[in-house]
């Protein structure tokens, strides 16, 4: 589904705060306020989010930051084991699987003070859901009953509804939700920020909120400046368990991961979650047991322009295939990564586990290194479109450059040509992301993803479910949606994850993306701060900081 991206926020937001906390300095990478931004402020490595932050619209990491920091839905998902648990949801329940009954919290409300109701949670799905608002994640409110009539697929179709037909609010506490077919998943999807409530304040001035997002978790948006920082303050309002144990959060932009860590160890940053590749193997020497190295459900990947006529099409598989089996994951991740990234078997994360659908047998001899056989399927194939393959990847974050160019040594390395696969390293993120909306690669490009929900469904329906929100490379196969359908219709989560495995092994056949290999979550913290972890999705758990 192509995506279309609103305007950038104002370059500063205004507000009465402001005259306190100013806009922010234009200096340097790391953008913000020199040194520590204040006593109890916790200082962050970040990166501007593609989108302006309506919860429907962010589907990167960059952006759900900010979202996991600002709203709390129904569920939220344990920050050490995942596990989804009620939050503003008092209960979630359903006789069939189907028809389901939702009752609200009392006492929560936005940072504005408007209370968290039943309501809340319907207007804000029946926007994100509604076609006329261009809503990145709409897709994941597609078992609503109703959705087709306010999302129509057909290009240029006006929606014969503007609500979803599926959902009724009964009191102030209480909605219910009726969903196309039985998805005994369902509640444990909810935690997901595309999920969480809006204010009505959302409604009566959009542009208002867009300039300054209200939410209704820990931290409030205190002010924005675009390429320099994020500040975020303790929401008072908030009802939560999880309160914060700092006064703030000040996220700061690095276009350089070098100067990040840099600042880093000089004390000028408190948190790194973006350590650049090269500095991995000095890591735990340099910061001792404040370098952290855990596993988290993110799967790094390749995906192929199946729209474009170069590398869509069943005939051109093989080609795809040729590339998986010319990379040698195992070199990549142990002289580049240091035995932070896992050769990848499959396209979800171990951290799933078996009952969530890990399986390491699923990729099979596409994720294994075979020089021989990749030159030939390559070369069986007519080479490269134009005679070259171009790999696409941000340079910002993630230390993706040296990946890429370790990725096409490997390929060139394969078919014994200097520059048969070239990089094309792009500045930023959020220019990465609106050329991969606007599909103008023509070469594989990195699709990397970070699990929403402890789930294969999660790794799967998003990315390569036709016309869903994160399809980035128009993937569509029938017999691929039939089976995920099925396992969505499943009497319970164990019967769901096979059949969802079924259409996981469709990919294997298809080729539509490559897996590369699972990421561990990779952080490091200054000696100002303690009780750093990062949650199993690899984000920092920055409300349980502390400024010591």
């Amino acid at each position: 589904m192509r995506r279309a991206t609103r305007a950038s926020w104002t370059a500063c937001v205004v507000c009465a705060a402001l005259a306190a906390t100013g806009c922010g300095s234009d200096s340097g990478d790391g953008g913000g306020s020199s040194g520590n931004g204040g006593d109890d402020i916790v200082t962050a490595q970040w990166g501007d989010p593609q989108n302006p932050l309506e919860p429907a619209n962010v589907n990167e990491v960059q952006g759900g930051k900010v979202l996991k920091l600002i709203t709390r839905g129904l569920v939220v998902y344990d920050p050490e084991t995942a596990e989804p648990k009620n939050m503003l949801a008092e209960s979630i329940e359903s006789d069939d699987q189907q028809n389901w009954t939702v009752k609200v919290k009392k006492g929560h409300r936005f940072s504005n003070g408007e209370p968290v109701t039943a309501k809340s949670f319907v207007d804000a799905w029946n926007y994100a859901a509604n076609i006329k608002n261009q809503q990145v994640n709409s897709s994941f409110f597609r078992y609503i009953d109703g959705y087709d009539e306010v999302h129509p697929t057909d290009a240029g179709t006006q929606p014969s509804a503007q609500k979803l037909s599926g959902l009724k609010v009964v009191d102030d506490r209480t909605f219910t939700v009726k969903l196309s077919q039985k998805l005994s998943i369902w509640p444990d999807t909810l935690g997901y920020p595309a999920f969480a409530p809006l204010p009505q304040a959302f409604f009566d001035n959009h542009d208002a909120y867009l300039d300054k997002p209200i939410g209704n978790g820990p931290y409030k948006i205190d002010s924005y400046s675009k390429g320099s920082s994020m500040k975020l303050v303790r929401n008072e309002k908030y009802k939560g368990d999880d309160k914060p144990q700092n006064d703030g959060i000040e996220l700061k932009v690095y276009t350089d991961q070098n100067t990040a860590y840099t600042d880093l160890q000089a004390g000028n940053l408190d948190v790194s979650d973006e350590l650049p590749a090269g500095q991995l193997a000095n890591a735990e020497s340099d910061l001792g047991d404040r370098f952290i190295n855990q596993e988290a459900g993110i799967i790094q990947t390749l995906a192929f322009p199946l729209y474009d006529k170069g590398w869509g099409g069943d005939d051109k598989a093989d080609l795809r295939r040729g590339v998986s089996m010319a990379i040698d994951r195992e070199a990549i991740t142990e002289q580049i990564y240091n035995d932070t990234r896992i050769p990848a078997k499959d396209w979800t994360s171990p951290v799933i586990g078996e009952k969530g659908g890990f399986d390491d047998t699923i990729c099979g001899d596409l994720c294994e290194y075979d020089p021989k056989q990749a030159r030939k399927l390559i070369e069986d194939a007519g080479g490269f479109p134009g005679g070259r393959l171009t790999i696409s990847s941000n340079v910002d974050t993630g230390s993706h450059k040296e990946w890429m160019d370790a990725v096409c040594n490997s390929i060139n390395k394969t078919l014994d040509k200097e520059n048969a696969c070239v990089v094309n390293p792009v500045g930023t993120f959020a220019d990465f992301r609106s050329q991969v909306v606007d599909r103008e690669f023509t070469g594989p490009f990195r699709s990397g993803w970070q699990m929403d929900y402890p789930l294969i469904e999660n790794f799967l329906a998003p990315t390569y479910y036709t016309d869903a929100s994160s399809n980035d490379g128009e993937y569509s196969n029938k017999k691929f949606d039939d089976l995920v359908d099925q396992a969505n219709a499943a009497e319970d989560t164990a019967a769901a994850v096979e059949k969802y495995k079924d259409a996981e092994r469709l990919l294997a056949e298809d080729v539509p993306a490559i897996p590369l290999w699972y990421q561990n979550g990779i952080a490091g913290h200054s000696d100002r701060v303690s009780d750093v972890m990062l949650d199993p999705f690899s984000v920092p758990n920055y409300p349980a900081i502390r400024v010591d």
